[in-house]
């Protein structure tokens, strides 16, 4: 072998050479290998070996499985070759006698065959020729035999009889005697039913069922069991109909009638009319199985029946009623509503027992029933709304019927129809009667105390509005809830910012009473200015007890969100089951309106947890955004950045009072060496004189010292952590400061206000920062006074300046770099501030030269130029 040759090559010339012993001599041929080639050829043959070695005893393995299977197969095979000699010769002598048969047949057999196949249609033909003329016959003497029949109150073969000739009139169909002929069976009809109303009123209102029921056969052999249902009906019925149509009701307006009953709520005559109807009820119920063969749909019948014969009808006393309470109608309408659900539940098990009962006294049925059933079901889809989902054919006499819970049937969704149109105007409903249902607020001296007594009213109502959403809507109204108290509660919280606007300040009795005298000594406020900031502080912890509340109410509408989408995913799984306290049409009315909206389904999947467990950190887990009641939480925000806005100008006041005329101060139109104080430098010329050779201003040190107390007025309120409330509101506040004091404590676990993870960085309800200790949010007010003053100071009064001589400019920027000092004290940056110290800083023949580079949205370096003069044409 050369060296060149490959595995593949010497694994393939093993299958040329049939011979081992001249293969192997073939490769011992070759002298010329070196003790390398042996070496690989060693190493191969190793690998090669084994192989073979297992590949001979897998294949003697399996010569001797093929050696048993041939061994057990050669037993079996002389039998299996007699049985195949038996079937042939079977088949042979069938084919023998098959064919000695039918050579003894003569042609002439299948022409008679086909000759009597012809005489026997001809022979049926004229039996049915036969049968047609004879029912043709039968109409020339059909009025006079029925007429004959009624006169001797045969109604049974009269009704018989005209039966009979209704199946004929498909003979005459699309002939010129058709018309005449139908207009003589319904002549007939009307006589036979006009011969026996009278007998069967009679019947009806002697309860004689053995009778009633003979006489529903006839009119169901005449197709007019639809009438006969109308007479019962009609009897059974009119008590209800009397009882509601002589109610004298006390909330509808209806001063006309006057009866027993009259000053009877609405609420009060429901129930009384409801207890009456389910008695008739369960009297009937006996009777109806007694007298039609579909007692159980025919019970259901006579209920909607009932229920559209009402005059005025139940939706035009709702709407009456509900005009009558104005906004306040809500409750009492669902109040109305729970009754109804309360009567429609006794009425399905009424039902449910009639089908039992039914069951077990006529376990079988006939044509007539299953065509008395079907007429009924068409006359109650003309109530039905056009949706497929009320089009459901429900059948309940085949044995594989699908059993629905309680009676299976759709009766109900007359019952409740009146109600539809309140209950998709929920949203309206709920927010008209929690605007009327707030108390209006009482003239008193601490609007702060009337803020937090409002606050537990409106939530309480809130709160109550849960369980109405869910008693009148079976959580359908969710999402126009979740609207409605949005908008309510923002209503509140605005209307409540009404009272910030105007507050009476705190008697000076009750300012002493939270401040000792030493508290005071040391701070540069009036007593007036304590009153002041004490309101202020007063209105904010109001509003800290809003927010409580808000977050407690949201925590409480996510578990009834919770609570709804778990019950919507249940009854979406089996919609066979049913629903404790009400029936399936309620259900299904709700679920056609315009409540069912993709907005609920997206909000109620936003809540729902797969696992069905709130998780233990959040008070749900959510997908999606879940933020709710956010315009509530804006106005909040809003709220208290307005009294957190007042309460600085409050604490500023003193500081504010100092820079009232900063602006018209002399010092700015003095010259050079009356600006400087006594202990400046001394220096002769303007422009070697540095800025801090001056000292600052009376006004701007008393302004300095007020900027150095306020740490003192927050060690006032040390023990008050009002001040952390809605922290990230402050005006002008530093973000940058907040996240740095919030840094050490972002390891620690998530407090339980951190209810979401927030996304943005400006959530629409943010949280206090958590783990700010009171230092901290005491730096974080000064940082924000501290910018409110500069903001004060750069925006409204430096601009007020009407002229700055060069003195003045050194005396203000040094006044401004006086302030900037004590302003950084307190970790507060200002680039206005830095831009008024460099603008206010320059030459004359500096700030001239950048008049031409200074862009012109530079207001302050405009507002510098105008006070100093400076301009192109400026000597």
């Amino acid at each position: 072998m050369s060296p060149e040759d490959t595995q593949p090559d010497f694994l393939f010339s093993l299958d040329d050479d049939t011979d081992i012993v001249p293969w192997i001599n073939n490769l011992l041929q070759h002298g010329d290998q070196d003790s390398s080639e042996i070496a690989s050829l060693e190493k191969r043959l190793s690998h090669i070996v084994p192989a073979l070695e297992i590949a001979s005893e897998d294949l003697s393995l399996h010569i001797e499985r093929l050696i048993d299977e041939i061994s057990r197969s050669a037993s079996r095979l002389p039998y299996d070759l007699q049985f195949m000699r038996d079937g042939a010769l079977s088949v042979q002598v069938s084919l023998n006698n098959l064919t000695t048969r039918s050579s003894s047949f003569s042609p002439q057999s299948s022409a008679t065959l086909d000759r009597l196949h012809s005489l026997d249609t001809i022979k049926k033909n004229m039996e049915l020729a036969r049968d047609v003329l004879r029912e043709a016959e039968s109409w020339s003497t059909l009025e006079s035999e029925v007429s004959s029949l009624l006169s001797e109150q045969s109604y049974e073969k009269a009704a018989e009889k005209l039966s009979e000739a209704n199946k004929s009139m498909v003979v005459f169909q699309n002939t010129p005697e058709y018309e005449a002929r139908r207009t003589l069976m319904i002549s007939l009809q009307n006589q036979l039913e006009a011969s026996l109303s009278s007998a069967l009123i009679a019947a009806i209102n002697s309860h004689d069922n053995s009778l009633c029921r003979n006489y529903y056969s006839i009119f169901a052999n005449i197709q007019r069991d639809s009438e006969f249902r109308a007479y019962y009906f009609g009897s059974r019925r009119s008590s209800l109909v009397n009882m509601w149509q002589d109610a004298g009701l006390s909330d509808i307006g209806d001063s006309s009638v006057s009866t027993p009953n009259a000053g009877q709520s609405t609420p009060d005559f429901l129930n009384a009319f409801f207890t009456s109807f389910l008695s008739v009820l369960n009297s009937e119920r006996a009777s109806i199985s007694a007298i039609f063969p579909d007692p159980q749909l025919t019970l259901s019948s006579f209920i909607t029946s009932t229920l559209s014969s009402l005059q005025p009808t139940f939706s035009d006393r709702l709407s009456a009623f509900s005009y009558h309470h104005g906004p306040a109608a809500l409750p009492q309408l669902i109040t109305i509503f729970h009754a109804t659900e309360k009567f429609a539940v006794a009425a399905d098990k009424i039902l449910e027992r009639t089908e039992v009962s039914s069951a077990l006294l006529s376990p079988s049925s006939d044509s007539t029933s299953s065509e008395s059933t079907s007429r009924p079901q068409r006359r109650r889809s003309s109530h039905a709304r056009l949706s497929i989902s009320r089009r459901m054919s429900l059948s309940v006499s085949g044995p594989g019927a699908l059993q629905l819970a309680g009676s299976g049937l759709d009766w109900d969704t007359e019952v409740y129809e009146p109600f539809l149109e309140y209950q998709v105007s929920y949203g309206v409903l709920e927010a008209k009667f929690l605007s009327s249902s707030l108390p209006e607020p009482s003239p008193q001296v601490d609007p702060a105390r009337e803020l937090r007594e409002r606050t537990l009213d409106v939530f309480s109502l809130a709160e109550e509005s849960l369980s109405r959403m869910q008693a009148f809507t079976h959580g359908y109204g969710a999402a126009v809830l979740v609207s409605s108290l949005d908008e309510f509660l923002t209503t509140f919280i605005d209307a409540s910012r009404a009272s910030f606007t105007s507050p009476t300040p705190t008697s000076a009795a009750s300012v002493m009473a939270g401040f000792g005298a030493d508290d005071l000594a040391d701070l540069d406020y009036t007593l007036e200015d304590y009153s002041t900031i004490q309101l202020w502080l007063h209105f904010l912890e109001s509003l800290r007890g809003v927010r409580d509340r808000l977050s407690v109410f949201v925590s409480q509408l996510r578990g009834t969100l919770l609570q709804t989408s778990t019950a919507f995913r249940a009854r979406a799984q089996d919609p066979r089951a049913s629903e404790p306290g009400t029936t399936r049409g309620a259900l299904q009315l709700l679920s056609e309106s315009t409540l069912n909206s993709s907005s609920l389904h997206n909000l109620l999947d936003s809540i729902y947890l797969p696992d069905g467990r709130p998780s233990s950190q959040d008070s749900v887990r959510v997908r999606g955004p879940t933020a709710l009641l956010t315009k509530a939480h804006a106005a909040l925000n809003d709220a208290a950045s307005l009294v957190q806005t007042s309460l600085q100008v409050a604490m500023l006041s003193p500081l504010y009072k100092s820079l009232a005329t900063y602006g018209s101060s002399p010092l700015w139109t003095a010259s050079g060496q009356a600006s400087r104080r006594p202990g400046g430098a001394g220096a002769t010329s303007e422009a070697t004189v540095p800025t801090f050779s001056l000292s600052p201003s009376e006004a701007m040190q008393h302004v300095a010292e007020g900027l150095l107390n306020l740490p003192r007025l927050f060690e006032v309120y040390a023990d008050d952590d009002v001040f952390a409330f809605s922290i990230e509101t402050l005006p002008h506040i530093d973000f940058a400061l907040l996240e740095s004091l919030t840094e050490p404590a972002a390891a620690e676990p998530p407090s339980m206000h951190a209810r979401r993870p927030s996304t943005n960085r400006t959530p629409p309800n943010p949280g206090p920062p958590p783990g700010l200790t009171p230092e901290a949010i005491a730096s974080v007010w000064l940082s924000s006074l501290g910018l409110s003053l500069l903001k004060h100071l750069t925006q409204n009064i430096l601009p007020s300046i009407r002229s700055l001589t060069t003195g003045g400019a050194a005396q203000l920027a040094s006044d401004l770099e006086y302030l900037g000092n004590i302003v950084s004290a307190l970790s507060v940056e200002s680039k206005e501030l830095t831009r008024w110290i460099e603008v206010v800083s320059m030459e004359d023949d500096a700030g001239k030269a950048m008049i031409l580079d200074v862009d012109s949205a530079d207001s302050i370096f405009s507002s510098v130029a105008r006070m100093r003069g400076w301009s192109l044409n400026a000597p």
